[in-house]
């Protein structure tokens, strides 16, 4: 063994700090960031053999950046943990810009620090273990196996002043040539920085901890103290009964509610009384920033996080008003919006019909669901709000979200390595998990319809949706401002039992006039009070649906 250490010590490569620090800085500039170079190369307003010298400086810019930044890193006794550190973080974030078209965002950030195992599960691939070794472990072992040379202090102060300067140099001389270029290019793409690797994952960790990490121990801010049900509704009839389902990663086009070619909604189109609204846009495009957005009653261009995070929200009011709120999850958790209110817990024979391992299929919330409806009293008076949170379309592995009786279209993408399937069956794959859907969401309502007891409700509204290739894009999170509209158009529907139309038909002829009004998830808080017949000042006329009508009446 000893003398194997010897050989290969016997054949280290001894190299000065300045190589060093070049042939890293080359590795993260050219080698991690590929795709970005690609993006600017197809955004260039050159041709030919200008447009290729326009990517070369491109290249030399990104070196040039990192070769400065090492050199205050990395001295003799640094340079080796720095530089595995870049490597590390730049490797994985090569990755999901590369082969999946993420922009590496804090709300990216945000979606990583608040996932669960399984989810996080789902991104591990045959793939990614070839990606890990050949641009993360290999590049590691070689930094460790490489010898850097001992200099004297003033030599090594000498050549990382004269580097310091040439490549402030390079940059300055580079820009200032392509300057309006540059300027033209990331003032209409902002998202590009959001491609360079490893500075995206490390400028987003930052942003993210700094503004949107939510804050322990702020105090609660009470909200809607004034929330009370309307006198004499909810005495003189059966008491409301809502059902709130919130959607994961269900995108709008691919509804055939909504015109897709693909029958997608088989069951649910046979709903007669069921309200398709095909305008929705979410709040954010990924659940950690959609979820809370939507029961905080903050609109979207307003929605401040940390407020949001130790703020009472709509479960809280519904619940000081008189009403028996309870949280069923099938997903990664509620993200704060039911830190207030009951959680049903689901019994372990339900977990052992519907889960393997952590992840659950749908169907779980249905059963859960009608266990829960058994259990209540048979003269309850008390009006209930019932959320149901889905794992619904939630990728890569969408296989996993659908039983085999409803996959549907054929071929399907058996893979989380979904970048390596064929756009057909991907797409297949998806819309198998829309149709699973469709069949959980008009369960939900056909057991509804039994609760002769209450005034039944149903709402279903997506957290965001979903990139499938569409502009080489995979998966959800990009910034809002440059998402596709996969993300961002979401579905939207209603049901409402008899007794509760023929109590309230001008609410529900109201609703009805919207079907193809442009909507969004502002909609829900203040639509969701009024429809329960709860008033608080703090409902917002201007996104609540029902107050369109009487302001028209």
């Amino acid at each position: 063994m000893s003398n194997l250490i010897q050989k290969i010590k016997s054949r280290e490569i001894a190299i000065s700090l300045t190589t060093f620090n070049l042939i890293v800085a080359i590795w993260l500039g050219l080698c991690l960031n590929f795709e970005f170079l690609q993006k600017v190369q197809s955004l260039t307003p050159y041709q030919g053999i200008k447009a290729q010298l326009f990517i070369v400086a491109t290249g030399f810019i990104l070196i040039a950046i990192y070769n400065f930044l090492l050199q205050i890193l990395d001295w003799k006794w640094t340079a080796k943990f720095f530089s595995i550190v870049l490597v590390f973080i730049g490797g994985f974030s090569s990755y999901f810009v590369s082969s999946l078209g993420a922009v590496i965002s804090p709300d990216q950030i945000q979606n990583i620090a608040q996932t669960d195992p399984a989810e996080a599960g789902d991104l591990f691939s045959l793939q990614l273990v070839i990606w890990t070794i050949f641009f993360v472990v290999l590049p590691i072992i070689l930094i460790l196996w490489i010898r850097i040379k001992p200099e004297k202090l003033l030599k090594t102060i000498a050549l990382k002043g004269a580097n310091i300067v040439g490549s402030f140099v390079l940059i300055a001389g580079l820009l200032f040539l392509f300057y309006v270029d540059y300027a033209a290019i990331f003032r209409e793409h902002r998202d590009l920085k959001g491609m360079i690797s490893p500075q995206n994952t490390i400028a987003s960790t930052f942003s993210y901890f700094h503004k949107k990490a939510p804050k322990k121990n702020l105090p609660l801010i009470r909200y809607g103290e004034d929330a009370h049900l309307v006198e004499g509704i909810a005495t003189k009839l059966p008491p409301k009964l809502m059902v709130l389902v919130v959607g994961e990663t269900a995108r709008a086009e691919s509804f055939s509610l909504n015109g897709y070619a693909k029958n997608t909604n088989a069951e649910l189109s046979k709903q007669a009384s069921l309200i398709n609204y095909t305008q929705v846009s979410s709040c954010g495009t990924a659940t950690a920033v959609s979820l809370p957005c939507m029961f905080s009653g903050m609109p979207r261009k307003d929605y401040d996080e940390q407020l949001a995070s130790h703020r009472e929200g709509l479960l809280d009011i519904a619940q000081r008003a008189g009403y028996k709120v309870t949280w069923i999850d099938n997903n990664s958790g509620c993200k704060g919006a039911c830190d207030r209110v009951e959680k049903f817990i689901i019994p372990e024979t339900l977990k052992q019909k519907w889960c393997e391992g952590d992840e659950c299929q749908d169907g779980l919330l249905v059963d859960s669901l009608n266990l829960y409806l058994s259990q209540l009293p048979k003269n309850d008076t008390q009006p209930h709000l019932i959320v149901l949170h889905q794992i619904g379309s939630h990728g890569p592995a969408y296989y996993k979200r659908t039983p085999k009786e409803f996959q549907k279209f054929k071929p399907t993408c058996d893979t989380n390595a979904i970048q390596g399937c064929s756009q057909a069956s991907l797409i297949n794959s998806y819309d198998n998990t829309i149709v699973y859907t469709d069949h959980v969401l008009n369960q939900m309502i056909e057991s509804l319809k039994k609760q002769n007891n209450y005034r039944t409700g149903f709402w279903y509204l997506s957290d965001h949706g979903e990139s499938t290739g569409e502009h080489g894009m995979y998966l959800h999170g990009s910034p809002y401002a440059i998402a596709p509209s996969q993300q961002t158009h979401v579905p939207m529907m209603m049901w409402f039992s008899d007794q509760w139309k023929n109590a309230s038909e001008k609410q529900i002829n109201c609703l009805v006039q919207q079907k193809a009004t442009t909507l969004s998830q502002d909609n829900l808080f203040p639509s969701m009070l009024s429809l329960l017949n709860i008033q608080t000042q703090v409902i917002d006329p201007k996104n609540d649906m029902l107050h369109q009508c009487a302001v028209r009446s």
